[in-house]
């Protein structure tokens, strides 16, 4: 290949008028450069490792040096090669992608060295031709692209100079997250995740099995310590680093030594490492030799599929790790692809016959011809007909398909925006004025706006797209290493890392599939301190990291309400912290409330009591000229009614929270309907006795006691309980309170009564009432049926003494809302028993004996007894 002087005379955007008698620009030299090709109407380039070995030519710098030399073939990384050559056919055999267009592609190998890798880059954009005409530049560059470089630190300098001319370079295999910088590399884009993803993916793994206590072993180059800087940085959030140890490119056995006697004595359990494959090896097998176990390796991508590590031998200390590895991906019809290769004497495709006489360990003739005498002999001659079907190589071994499938996803990257390209629609571009570009001219610059936007997925289900910075999506499988079936040592996918998934769903695992080197085969728990529960707090240890902590519990009503709490909090007046100390609940507050079972109980009784109340006063209303009703003195059993109403509708203002005003009405009503319930009844007590008498001889007393001086004799009783009230409240009236000294734990809302005296005042007129109307109805008990309510008002007023008269006791007993409960109980039990006992009977004849309700019934046993 050739070297151009006049490189920015080919790439330079600026037309350069030059006459036409201006000499032609020629090459200097050439490059020797191995590679495969393959003509097309667009050409993408590709650099590739096909060699790991460079041998440099000695610099006299007295004569012209030699080309450089590559030596020990890379099975693997050939496979990379040939998988953008598939791919490109792949594309150019699909109707829906680029139609009409031919890709083709000129691949070259660097040979793992800076200056190779440099020198086939600037072959690629350069071109093959001896001499260079087109000093306008108007036509399509030799390259509109490049798929490489594998290496961070060629990628570096390849995309530096790249970036000048904005030719679009997409690797495969660069994980720097340096790279990253879009300032520095403006045209460089990845298809594999950069580092910072990787030490993502692991401090997600890590957080999800909730080890905070962790190690870290890493190289001591940049790989390894700018891994470890971004490491400790997401680490510190969460958790601690216990040790850190660098293992030196030229480790000794002192220094090994020295890592593992730390590893042992740390408290650790689990150990990450950040190191390439050929650093760990040495310490790798000392720890196994001293079989080191009960320690959880957490794997960095450089040696999670190491087949040198993955040992039977290494398996005891080593088995269970939990490694990132590059998204593994299924390439349908890429090993027949590999298979079908047949040497070709075509010089810009000499690495296919490379690969054969690697293969078959054999020389083409060639090669023999211009070798000496003793490499004739011993080299066998390569005659192209072997069977490479029936080989074993790394080259043929698509079982694990990861550098390959982000090769083979650049490329399509590279396809899928040139098909934007070529789709573009004419005053709808993206360019100056809405244009589009030229087809018959395209540029790199053009084509790397389309691949800033690019977004697709792959047959397997990947989405490929670039970020901002030229980062891909993240994608990495999560491995494991495990024994298998045959007890063989297996390196097996046990999860994704997607770094476009939902936020808290990147990571999944299979964690049925895991493999655990432990008892029980359940992951370890590595932690310096268990985590403190709520309720509790961590104090720390003096002079060790913060996730060293003992765990001390709360005080009383005080409360930390998650875990690892770092203070307890002191609960506001009116709460108190629970059992547990991890909430602050209100104390318990008591009172009768209206959502309640006994609330909702006494509610529907209390509204039932006041419903068949009024039920029966709207009988005794209908029925009001009936002689029943009028014998047993109709007014009064209407207003006895009503206050039967209003004692069960007064029950309903002990219910709930107690407020101000409810607080001074519950007693009011309270008093003033009993007394105006009793006054009823005390009255028609008279009423019967004084009815009796006036059916005796020259007995004349009813006219003293007549309808005037029963209304008159219940408003006067029931006035004197309303003075009683009004003075109780004018004095000290009954006020809502907060009970908190019953119990530190429980506020009990109460109603004050104020004074006690006006309390007890109005009681004791109650019972003054009921004691005297007993008393009447007691002695009037054997008078006769038909005019004799005595019995009926003795056996009611039994009822209400009892239950009043046991309310007392109870209800001083009594904690909380349950005082409520018994006087609210004491109301409804004494109001139903002057109900069913005064009225029932009434109802019973009015309603399903009418017979009996006349006056011809009722006179016929109006004879006293003798």
């Amino acid at each position: 290949m050739k070297v151009i002087l006049c490189l920015s005379l080919l790439l330079g955007s600026d037309y350069l008028a030059l006459s036409s008698d201006l000499p032609i620009c020629k090459l200097q030299g050439n490059f020797q450069l191995n590679g495969l090709y393959k003509k097309g109407d667009i050409v993408l380039g590709g650099l590739f490792e096909a060699h790991y070995k460079t041998i440099h030519p000695e610099l006299t710098f007295t004569s012209e040096p030699e080309q450089l030399r590559c030596e020990s073939f890379y099975f693997q990384d050939f496979q990379y090669a040939q998988t953008m050559a598939f791919a490109i056919e792949e594309i150019n055999r699909d109707p829906a992608l680029l139609p009409n267009i031919t890709l083709g592609y000129r691949l070259y190998d660097n040979c793992v060295d800076l200056a190779g890798a440099f020198r086939a880059a600037t072959a690629l954009i350069s071109g093959v031709g001896n001499t260079i005409t087109d000093y306008s530049c108007t036509g399509t560059p030799p390259v509109l692209g490049i798929v490489g470089d594998p290496g961070s630190t060629n990628s570096i300098s390849i995309s530096r100079m790249l970036g000048l001319f904005h030719v679009p370079l997409v690797s495969y295999y660069a994980t720097c997250s340096c790279l990253s910088n879009r300032k520095e590399f403006p045209s460089f884009f990845r298809t594999i995740p950069s580092d910072a993803f990787q030490v993502k993916a692991m401090i997600k793994i890590i957080k999800h099995y909730g080890w905070t206590w962790v190690g870290a072993i890493v190289s001591e180059e940049d790989y390894g310590q700018f891994a470890l800087k971004s490491f400790i940085e997401k680490a510190n959030t969460f958790g601690c680093l216990a040790f850190s140890a660098n293992i030196p490119s030229g480790i000794t056995k002192t220094k090994i030594l020295q890592i593992v006697e730390t590893i042992k004595q740390s408290t650790a359990r689990v150990i990450v490492v950040f190191s390439r494959e050929a650093y760990f090896i040495p310490l790798a097998k000392e720890i196994a030799r001293q079989d080191i176990r009960d320690r959880q390796w957490i794997a960095s991508e450089a040696w999670t599929t190491s087949t040198v590590i993955v040992t039977a031998e290494t398996f005891s200390s080593f088995g269970g790790t939990i490694g990132i590895a590059i998204r593994r991906g299924e390439i349908p019809g890429l090993k027949e692809f590999l298979l079908q290769i047949r040497p070709v004497l075509d010089p810009n495709n000499n690495l296919i016959n490379q690969l054969w006489e690697e293969v078959f360990n054999c020389k083409f003739q060639l090669k023999t011809i211009s070798s000496n005498s003793s490499d004739l002999v011993k080299s066998r001659i390569c005659t192209g007909s072997e069977d490479i079907e029936s080989t074993q190589t790394a080259y043929s071994d698509v079982s694990e398909l990861r550098g390959s499938y982000t090769v083979y996803k650049a490329v399509y990257a590279f396809a899928h925006s040139l098909h934007n390209l070529m789709s573009c629609e004419h005053g709808k571009g993206p360019f100056e004025n809405n244009s589009c570009a030229d087809t018959t001219s395209l540029q790199p610059w053009q084509l790397l706006h389309y691949l800033k936007t690019v977004n697709f997925t792959t047959h397997f289900g990947d989405k490929v797209s670039f970020d901002e910075n030229g980062d891909t999506l993240a994608i990495y499988d999560v491995m494991n290493w495990q024994r298998d079936d045959d007890g063989s040592v297996k390196i097996k996918t046990i999860g994704l890392f997607d770094e476009s998934a939902p936020a808290g769903q990147e990571l999944t695992l299979q964690e049925d599939k895991i493999f655990w080197n432990f008892n029980l085969n359940t992951p370890p728990r590595s932690v310096c301190s268990e985590s403190c529960l709520p309720g509790t707090r961590k104090a720390a240890r003096k002079g060790e990291p913060f996730c060293c902590f003992d765990c001390i519990p709360c005080a009383d009503g005080e409360i930390s309400n998650y875990t690892d709490s770092i203070e307890c909090v002191k609960c506001p007046q009116d709460f108190w912290s629970n059992p547990r100390r991890d909430q602050c609940v209100l104390k318990d507050i008591e009172f009768l409330s209206y959502e309640e079972p006994l609330g909702i109980s006494f509610t529907t009784i209390s509204l039932f009591g006041a419903f068949v109340s009024a039920a029966v006063l709207a009988v005794f209303i209908y029925y009001r000229n009936t002689p029943v009703v009028k014998a047993n003195n109709s007014e009064l059993s209407f207003l006895l009614l009503l206050s039967l109403i209003l004692c069960f509708l007064c029950s309903l203002l002990f219910i709930g929270q107690p407020l101000h005003l409810t607080c001074m009405l519950r007693h009011v009503m309270f008093g003033i309907s009993f007394v105006l319930c009793i006054s009823c009844i005390l009255v028609k007590t008279i009423v019967v006795i004084m009815a009796f008498k006036a059916t005796l001889p020259d007995n004349n007393v009813m006219k003293w006691f007549g309808a005037a001086q029963q209304r008159g004799t219940v408003f006067v009783f029931t006035v004197i309980q309303a003075v009683i009230c009004i003075i109780w409240l004018s004095t000290a009236s009954p006020v809502p309170f907060k009970n908190t000294k019953y119990q530190n734990s429980k506020i009990i809302y109460q109603c004050n009564v104020g004074s006690i005296t006006g309390f007890s005042c109005l009681l004791g007129y109650i019972g003054l009432l009921a004691s005297v109307c007993l008393l009447l109805a007691f002695l009037a008990r054997n008078l006769p049926d038909n005019f004799n309510e005595a019995k009926f008002i003795t056996f009611s007023m039994l009822i209400f003494c009892a239950v009043w008269i046991a309310f007392i006791p109870a209800y001083v007993s009594s904690p909380g809302k349950y005082s409520d409960v018994v006087e609210i109980f004491a109301i409804l039990a004494s109001s139903f028993g002057l109900l069913i006992a005064i009225f029932v009977p009434k109802c019973y004849i009015i309603l399903l004996h009418p017979e009996k309700n006349t006056k011809k019934a009722l006179m016929g046993r109006a004879a006293p007894k003798k």
